[in-house]
């Protein structure tokens, strides 16, 4: 925020917010949920580029997308209810979180490249900084950390 005072320019230094950006999003598991998902999830990168000012390449923008995709297909796929998208970002780094109503905690498999299907973890593990699994109340978070690659 910059003040204009008698012609002087004063810089306020609150030019960055203070909290991080923070959306959720409940999908019932209809249907169009997945891509909800991600068009939800490219909103957001939008909000941050806009309210942090954020420099998120393009190879940066599908690799969200790709861990939103993975993570809300395993909830759809693995839990029986509805499931919960939660992200929240600055200009730096990314979390994604989705809530599901499972209790049972996703395996990472040994790569192997004949295996056909169950890479889903694996590839989220490949493009997060850090991923956790935890038991909750309701069931299970499964939390991405993504570098956004601002300097």
């Amino acid at each position: 925020m910059t003040y204009h005072l008698d012609g002087a320019v004063i810089p306020t230094g609150f030019d960055v917010p203070v909290e991080p950006l923070r959306r959720t999003a409940h999908f019932t598991g209809e249907p169009g949920c997945i891509a909800e998902a991600r068009r939800f999830a490219a909103y957001f990168l939008q909000e941050l580029r806009t309210e942090w000012c954020a420099t998120i390449g393009e190879r940066t923008d599908g690799a969200v997308l790709l861990v939103v995709s993975e993570l809300v297909t395993n909830a759809d796929r693995h839990s029986n209810g509805p499931y919960i998208l939660e992200l929240e970002g600055t200009d730096t780094v990314l979390t994604v979180a989705v809530y599901d109503s499972s209790a049972s905690l996703p395996r990472v498999f040994p790569r192997n490249p004949e295996r056909v299907g169950r890479h889903g973890l694996e590839i989220v593990r490949a493009l997060a900084r850090d991923v956790t699994v935890e038991r909750v109340p309701v069931g299970k978070r499964v939390r991405a950390v993504l570098d956004l690659g601002a300097a």
